[in-house]
């Protein structure tokens, strides 16, 4: 599969075949992120790993995400883990806690685990910049999330 999510130049997605992964996704904002789990799942499906072999969990938001993450991790089974929301700013500080600890949750436990864990969780001040960054196109996070999850795995491959 052909890949151009970033405007550069068009790039085959890492065989993914025999790979697991799960997809952890806040539920709030629903309908932006059932199109980010949606681009995700195309992707690696696309790019060879088996529908059976991808996993999605369901946390109530993003601040949940990164919970659920860890107890994906540590059951074992899986090879990377993306995770996916949607944050949309509104009048409260509440945004920036939430975008900063969902955000500062995943990098830690990517850093403590063996299993790959990206972050595909929109922090956008609008619901038009969500929709944007969730359509069917190029733009979709989700889908690019999964595709640095495939990308990360490969180069792991060739560290070790």
């Amino acid at each position: 599969m052909s890949v151009d999510l970033t405007g550069q130049t068009p790039r085959p997605a890492p065989d993914g075949t025999g790979r697991r992964v799960a997809i952890v996704s806040g539920r709030f904002n629903a309908a932006i992120v059932e199109e980010l789990v949606r681009g995700a799942t195309d992707l690696l499906t696309g790019a060879g790993v088996a529908e059976a072999d991808i996993t999605t969990v369901w946390a109530p938001g993003a601040l949940e995400v990164p919970q659920l993450a860890k107890a994906v991790a540590e059951a074992g089974g899986h090879d990377a883990i993306v995770a996916l929301g949607a944050v949309i700013k509104g009048g409260t500080y509440h945004f920036e806690v939430v975008c900063d600890a969902s955000a500062a949750g995943l990098m830690q436990l990517s850093l403590q685990t063996d299993v790959v864990i990206t972050n595909g969780i929109l922090t956008v001040y609008d619901e038009e910049q969500a929709r944007v960054r969730s359509g069917d196109d190029h733009r979709n996070k989700g889908a690019e999330a999964a595709l640095a999850a495939l990308e990360t795995l490969a180069a792991r491959a060739t560290i070790r």
